[in-house]
């Protein structure tokens, strides 16, 4: 059956500008199914979500998935399912019907699917009840279900307990969703599909790309498994990885700190077989925005499967940063030809007493959008008898920001010079290594506010 599922996912959609998440990457392969006979249920939707094309492509899908199987079973178009394997197909609503047994005619399957019609609610718990039912207990076929929906459960009982005893009688999951006008929620899919949920759920929200969920599935259940596979995986140069967990199959090797490679000597040549690699990515760049985790991923095997993993992108927000004091403009000095020696004028600049230069950062936290924040920065030096001597103040007004929340404001270069002949600390005077002891204050307060005056009038 080859590579029957392959996916990637991150831990969270969101995160800050030093945030680190956890990637996931799934594969799940089986044996091949010439050798392996394989009764398969396509568990399909026609609640009245589906009407008009999404209906159209769900049985173009559904019929290519079986041209697919037929064709591996005993390598001919012959129109018969062959190698022992069988498929046989359920469709749902407020009820479910079995519109075929287990069979191997694939006119009569392709009839089934085409007289589908769509109305109704949605009874995702009878869907899996009829598939169920199809299969015989006493055949050592290997036992498959390919449920695709639209939506979320409308009507019926609670279809997860149904799927959890489906899954605990050896028949594999497999779960197909189109975000349709009802939402497909993941983490219910996951909740029903066989483990790992990352290699066997898929979700587009794209109608037209049904037919591909379901040919790529089909192809994979009909190949071989997977023997020497190799995954190189480069993460976007924003991003560094941080550790990489043992997988549980094969050997994962972390190349530097934006890839590594994993190694699986074979997968799903006895039998059906999950694999499972965890590793952890920070983010290292300083832009805010909806970035993709992938630079790109490869993988090859063997057996020459395609392989194709999603890339999940995350948000990253990283704080303002106001730089109130720019650096001093270059001069741009050259030396030509054979000269020894030059004069340049380079301008005026403006003597300072000798001293010391501070130069302070701030974070001022929890600024909320649209309101600009006056920042003060007051400077003193303490003595040896701890008194305080004044040494300078600044003020700062930090422009307001339009994020969707309140988000912490680096200032930066805040520059106090502080001349030697103030010196108050002690040692000797005026000299360039004493130790100079300051304390800094920092006051920050909201420009804008909802501050209004309120006339009074008095009326005798």
């Amino acid at each position: 059956m080859g590579i029957t599922n392959s996916n990637k996912v991150i831990s969270t959609d969101q995160i800050d500008c030093s945030g680190t998440l956890r990637v996931t990457l799934a594969l799940t392969a089986a044996p091949e199914i010439g050798t392996n006979p394989t009764d398969i249920v396509l568990v399909l939707d026609r609640s009245g979500s589906m009407t008009g094309t999404p209906l159209a492509n769900m049985k173009t899908g559904a019929k290519t998935f079986i041209d697919i199987i037929e064709n591996a079973t005993d390598g001919a178009a012959d129109g018969q399912i062959g190698a022992g394997s069988h498929i046989g197909i359920v469709s749902f609503a407020d009820t479910a019907t079995a519109d075929t047994q287990l069979i191997t005619s694939v006119d009569t399957l392709k009839e089934a699917v085409d007289a589908l019609t769509a109305g109704g609610r949605t009874n995702h718990a009878d869907a899996f009840t009829k598939a169920v039912e199809l299969f015989n207990p006493l055949s050592n076929n290997e036992k498959v279900i390919v449920l695709f929906t639209d939506g979320n459960t409308t009507t019926g009982l609670p279809p997860a307990p149904i799927a959890a005893a489906a899954r605990a009688q050896g028949i594999i999951i497999y779960c197909i969703g189109l975000i349709g006008s009802n939402g497909v929620d993941v983490d219910v899919l996951n909740d029903w599909a066989t483990d790992p949920d990352s290699s066997h759920v898929a979700v587009t929200p794209d109608e037209a790309d049904l037919e591909k969920l379901f040919a790529e599935l089909a192809a994979n259940i009909s190949k071989p498994g997977a023997t020497d596979i190799v995954i190189n995986e480069v993460i976007a140069s924003d991003f560094v990885i941080t550790s990489v967990l043992s997988p549980n199959k094969g050997t994962a090797t972390m190349l530097n700190s934006n890839a590594l490679r994993w190694n699986i000597p074979e997968l799903g040549v006895l039998q059906s077989e999950s694999a499972v690699l965890e590793f952890f990515i920070r983010h290292v760049g300083q832009t805010s925005g909806t970035k993709a985790v992938n630079q790109s991923i490869t993988y090859s095997d063997k057996e020459g499967n395609v392989v194709h993993f999603p890339d999940p992108t995350v948000t990253v927000e990283c704080e303002m940063i106001v730089t109130p004091e720019p650096c001093p403009v270059p001069v741009k000095v050259s030396v030509e030809g054979c000269s020894d020696a030059a004069v340049v004028d380079v301008g005026d600049v403006y003597q300072e007493s000798l001293g010391r230069i501070l130069q302070l950062n701030v974070t001022v936290k929890n600024v909320c959008p649209g309101k600009r924040t006056a920042l003060a920065v007051i400077l003193t030096e303490v003595d040896d008898k701890k008194e305080e001597h004044p040494r300078g103040m600044k003020t700062i007004t930090i422009p307001a920001h339009h994020q969707s929340s309140c988000r912490d404001i680096l200032v930066r270069c805040i520059k106090f010079v502080v001349p030697e002949d103030l010196d108050v600390s002690g040692g000797t005077p005026n000299a360039l290594c004493n130790q100079r002891n300051f304390k800094v204050r920092v006051i920050a307060h909201s420009i804008d506010t909802d501050f209004h005056c309120c006339e009074s009038i008095v009326t005798l």
